[in-house]
């Protein structure tokens, strides 16, 4: 016999974006409950590059000054092109003419877990449907464990492979793979790196290495080069990732190669790169009567901006500040409660979500966009080929740092 549940607004996904979603959700007042699959928080992947539009995001989450105890700012940034025999040093921006840090995600998901109330997030939890009851005009998401969970809001922050994007009529196949794939890894110096406080990436052909001190002692970096038919099978091996790194890094210099040979091999991963196509984001819908999508769900993009998470953490924001703002007419004013209820009536709550739906579209089309054309730039072999989207992101991206300069707004 099949369980029941209640819940007003459902958050599909305990990652970044469903925990950034609640814990703006109860900045403002607002009840959710986050459904994990898996058995623990997990922090999918190793660390977060964050922006000065992503610190202005934590700071309305209310976990900025924590974050900034666990990891040094860094203070320039330098592109280094590698030649036969040779190397170019070219001082770039890359994001860090204002507060730029890297943080473990681990810390990122503790920060935003421990701010949230007891019992928003249910772990064991797997959505393998998300229906409307045509009578109650409530969406029932059914459980892995037979559960029927009832919901007058549900938000989908589940990933490139989101229940709720279906539901909405957003098909895993509208998701590409780009012909580049990426690496990830941390490395430990127990006496501490001789490294300086800055984000260097390095080119040489088609692969790129980008390094960045998360502290003094650790160091995050990451490789991306193209994919080959290989990567799916040592993905899941990180002694076969870490060879296959090693080879793609043979020619850099030799610290690098140590750093890649020293990584903790827990933390190395190796993924190929969906997106979501950046004329999808102008023209599909992400939102079907009460329920819309968040996060990579929405806008799955490459890391070569770095703004997925920023991004997400954008859309938990946003979406928190146009539900408050809709629902304000509908609480009693002279009732001193400290949470609202969700009304009744499912026209405000649509307006709330094609609120933010139309707030987000050319945010996030931008976004995809620019990593969009930037790894076609990294992956094309033509020399033709690579002055023609050169051109195109001189034209349309004069400042290559427009997109840190941002604000989602206030909470």
């Amino acid at each position: 016999m099949e369980n029941s549940a209640y819940g007003e607004i459902v958050i599909v996904g305990g990652g970044i974006c469903g925990l950034a979603t609640a814990l703006a959700l109860h900045r403002k007042g607002i009840r959710s409950l986050v459904l994990e699959r898996s058995e623990n928080l997990r922090a999918t992947g190793v660390a977060i590059i964050m922006q000065a539009n992503g610190w202005h995001a934590l700071h309305q989450l209310g976990v900025a000054s924590s974050l900034r105890q666990t990891a040094i700012p860094i203070q320039r940034g330098k592109l280094i092109l590698l030649s036969e025999g040779s190397e170019v040093e070219r001082e770039r921006p890359l994001g860090t003419s204002k507060e730029f840090r890297c943080l473990k995600r681990a810390d990122l998901i503790k920060a935003m877990a421990e701010n949230l109330p007891e019992g928003t997030v249910r772990t064991n939890c797997q959505v393998l449907s998300v229906k409307l009851d045509p009578v109650t005009y409530f969406q029932h998401l059914t459980l892995s464990n037979g559960t029927i969970l009832q919901a007058k809001v549900v938000i989908g922050c589940d990933g490139v492979n989101s229940v709720v994007a279906n539901m909405v009529g957003l098909r895993p196949a509208r998701f590409l793979l780009f012909s580049t794939c990426a690496a990830r890894g941390f490395t430990y110096y127990h006496d501490g790196h001789q490294f300086p406080a800055e984000f260097v990436v390095m080119n040489k052909d088609q692969v790129r290495l980008g390094r960045v001190p998360v502290s003094y002692n650790l160091v995050y970096w990451f490789i991306t080069r193209p994919r080959t038919n290989q990567d799916s099978t040592i993905s899941k091996d990180p002694v076969l990732i870490k060879q296959s790194l090693m080879d793609s890094v043979k020619d850099f210099p030799t610290h690098v190669q140590e750093m890649v040979k020293n990584c903790e091999l827990n933390t190395l991963n190796l993924t190929e790169l969906k997106y979501r196509p950046p004329w999808d984001l102008l023209l599909e819908n992400f939102r079907r009567g009460t329920v819309t999508v968040a996060g990579d769900a929405m806008h799955a993009t490459g890391p070569f901006i770095a703004q997925g998470g920023s991004a997400s953490l954008e859309d938990a924001v946003v979406l928190a500040r146009c539900l408050a703002q809709k629902m304000q007419n509908h609480v009693d004013k002279k009732a001193q409660v400290k949470e609202r209820n969700i009304p009744n009536n499912n026209n405000v709550i649509e307006e709330a979500l094609s609120e933010y739906v139309k707030e987000r579209r050319m945010r996030n089309f931008w976004l995809n966009l620019y990593s969009f054309l930037l790894e076609k730039k990294i992956s094309a072999r033509s020399l033709i080929v690579k002055v023609i989207i050169l051109t195109v992101i001189s034209v349309l991206f004069r400042d290559p740092d427009w997109h840190i300069h941002y604000r989602c707004g206030t909470l």
